[in-house]
């Protein structure tokens, strides 16, 4: 069962001070810029009793944990020693006015070819606390991840929380020093004997579902509940009476996430780098690509116990597909200075995780998440989309051979947004192509994504009409004037089950002004939105046979990728771009392009 003890808004805050440590160290720093080279290569690892090779950034799997501060500007190198092309994409943050650097394959730039090198500007602006930064090409991102640690802008010496996550004393004034874990916690994905981007070229070849991982992974490693883990499983050690900031990043291809710490309450204070009002829980949800920074304490005194499992489980909405039933595990350790070798407990398993199918524990904690401070929520909307989300079935195509489908039918799986199966481009990336006004002429792109789907039905209900006959596939995006406040509801679909699907939009985050199950009503469902402190978020979760809506004003001038970050759901198409047109004055414009931008031919 869920439990959630919500900490009261109006109380005397606490001034917060980290304890700030580097586990990667830039190669310089000033002021504003940071700078980091990123070496793509091939490592080998081993785990579930097999090795493979995998791709990393300088060897290290996750990749280096990015250091900045709000406002600060991170440069980075990226040289690319591996075999396959690449691209890096800085998730969550707005780049303002900055698509060039923003990352997804041929959407903002062409990849970086086996051999060479592009350099990175991130801009940051007012992100403050969690991202991650990650391939954006093919399956990539399940080697090829890592965190982004935000810290207030130096002008701003700590964080500001309510008093009443350490003392039910609201008058009494402490400063409290609150540490940080010795690294992000980041959950991720593992097959064991197939590289994850050979599991999407067969899925690519065969027309059918990519296969579901083996394990979860904490920080790399799936933890000792599977064989030929107990070595290298993650640990990260506390010291009882302290306070601790624990940084959350899901980073998997294919799985939402429970997690949660055995014996600990864990209080949220942020999501996806944007702050809340805290709420206490027994466990977190993060859909892929969303973070969550919690608060814990380390206030445990059990004796001979101390060790307790971090846990991290999927989270499966429909059970109709193959997914992944595991629990990958690490230790949170307590020690102390006077550490004999005593004989101790082994570690105490979080019992309220929630089941992989506990859909109701999930909603639950979703519908807790609300912004810090009252929101600067549009009142006004000048453009509304109803976006539907449906995986269904198109033929393969005629020299596709080996393409049989999931039913030996040559109808390949595949998804759309409003019956549009996207398609990537090949030759030229849709920036490009639209900043230097190639855009139609070319066959790049074509202007006219739908605002709502073409054909209306009960989308929810069991076994619904298919929609194939009705669904093209092609490169349509959809454009918006400088400012326009832009509202957009995500619809589930039931054509081949209902799902929850995690939807990330590039350039922007969003406040999510309401959700709901069954079909979205517009008479209706608007007047229960929530406009005065909707969570801003860049990846919303929106629920399995339900809808989400969404609601941001397009003051980011550039081409911005909008995707299910289910990433076998993304590669079949169940994506979009808008693009936002310059403004009318030099800094609502957008920047030009750097002069190293790698070439398509």
């Amino acid at each position: 069962m869920f439990v959630a003890k919500t900490i009261p808004a109006a109380v005397v805050f606490w001034l917060l001070v980290f304890d700030f440590g580097d586990a990667v160290r830039p190669r310089q720093s000033s002021r504003a810029d940071h700078h980091y080279d990123f070496f793509i290569k091939r490592v080998n690892v081993t785990r579930l009793c097999c090795q493979r090779s995998i791709l990393t950034v300088n060897g290290q799997f996750p990749g280096p944990t990015i250091y900045a501060r709000k406002g600060d500007v991170i440069v980075v190198n990226v040289y690319n020693h591996g075999d396959r092309n690449i691209t890096i994409h800085w998730h969550g943050v707005d780049q303002r006015r900055n698509p060039w650097w923003d990352g997804p394959e041929y959407i903002t730039q062409c990849p970086i070819k086996p051999g060479g090198r592009f350099r990175y500007r991130v801009i940051l602006s007012e992100e403050e606390g969690t991202l991650w930064w990650h391939a954006h090409t093919g399956f990539d991102r399940a080697t090829l991840h890592g965190a982004i640690v935000i810290r207030p802008n130096k002008h701003k010496k700590a964080l500001l929380f309510p008093s009443s996550f350490f003392n039910n004393n609201k008058k009494k004034k402490k400063t409290v020093v609150l540490e940080e874990l010795a690294a992000p916690i980041i959950l991720g994905e593992w097959w064991r004997d197939e590289d994850a981007s050979q599991i999407l070229e067969d899925a690519k070849r065969t027309g059918q579902d990519v296969k579901p991982s083996d394990a979860n992974t904490i920080n790399g490693q799936p933890g000792d509940l599977f064989p030929c883990s107990r070595k290298g499983i993650f640990r990260a050690r506390v010291r009882r009476g302290k306070t601790y900031l624990v940084r959350v990043i899901n980073a998997g291809l294919s799985n939402d996430m429970f997690f949660g710490i055995a014996g600990h309450n864990l209080t949220v204070v942020a999501t996806d780098a944007r702050y809340t009002k805290p709420f206490t829980v027994d466990y977190v949800m993060l859909a892929s690509g969303q973070t969550v920074d919690l608060i814990l304490h380390a206030d445990r005194n059990d004796g001979r116990r101390r060790h307790y499992y971090m846990a991290a489980r999927t989270f499966c909405s429909d059970t109709g597909i193959g997914y992944n039933n595991s629990t990958a595990t690490a230790i949170l350790e307590y020690y102390t200075d006077d550490e004999r070798g005593e004989r101790l407990m082994p570690p105490a398993f979080p019992e309220k995780l929630p089941a992989v199918t506990d859909i109701d524990a999930a909603t639950a904690y979703t519908a807790r998440l609300r912004s810090l401070h009252p929101a600067d929520v549009p009142a006004r909307v000048d453009e509304r989309m109803l976006v539907t989300m449906t995986v269904d079935l198109l033929p393969c195509a005629p020299h596709e051979p080996a393409c049989t489908g999931p039913n030996g039918d040559r109808l390949r799986l595949a998804s759309s947004l409003n019956n549009v199966s996207f398609v990537n481009p090949s030759g030229a990336d849709i920036l490009g192509a639209y900043y230097y006004r190639r855009s139609t002429t070319r066959g790049v792109y074509d202007a006219d994504f739908p605002d709502y789907p073409p054909r209306l039905f009960n989308f929810t209900e069991p076994h619904p009409p298919a929609v194939g006959p009705f669904t093209a596939r092609g490169t349509k995006v959809k454009v918006v004037e400088y400012g326009a406040v832009v509202e957009v509801v995500f619809q589930d679909t039931a054509v081949l089950g209902t799902e929850s699907h995690p939807m990330h939009l590039h350039g922007y985050s969003f406040y999510v002004v309401g959700r709901g199950v069954g079909n979205f009503d517009q008479a209706k469902d608007p007047a229960g939105y929530n406009l005065v402190d909707p969570p801003l978020q860049n990846t919303v979760s929106v629920p399995k046979g339900g809808w989400a809506a969404v609601r941001f004003r397009a003051a980011n001038p550039g081409v911005w990728f909008m995707h299910c970050h289910f990433d076998r759901h993304a590669f079949w198409g169940m994506d979009t771009v808008f693009i936002v047109k310059d403004g009318n004055t030099t800094d609502t414009m957008m920047m030009r392009p750097p002069p190293d931008m790698p070439k398509c031919s």
